[in-house]
């Protein structure tokens, strides 16, 4: 069922006229949509014995998903980075001072 359809059964009711399929079929023809009379005809069939009031009632109070956990930072693969990285600058002063000592050997 297209959305269109819905929203106009849903103005009817806001408006408090009766959803037939005549006044949806004008709602959507004032919007400039070309109604499909199957369409209409069976939006007002499955609307029939439905309490709108009550549906938007339990949809509005219906519970919102809550966002799912975020992941705590990593840090010990920081702390892994940081130490790898003060290796390196350990290993590049040990070949600094063992390519000086070569000049002066």
């Amino acid at each position: 069922m297209k959305m269109e359809y819905v929203y106009g059964a849903l103005l009817l009711h806001s408006a408090g006229s009766e959803i037939d399929e005549d006044k949806l079929k004008k709602v959507l023809e004032g919007a400039g949509i070309k109604p499909d009379e199957a369409r209409l005809k069976a939006l007002v069939a499955s609307l029939k014995d439905v309490n709108i009031d009550e549906v938007l009632k339990n949809a509005a109070s219906a519970q919102v998903a809550q966002p799912a956990p975020q992941a705590p930072a990593e840090k010990p693969a920081e702390k892994a980075e940081s130490k790898e990285e003060e290796k390196n600058e350990e290993a590049a002063e040990e070949d600094a001072i063992e390519g000086l000592s070569s000049l002066f050997g």
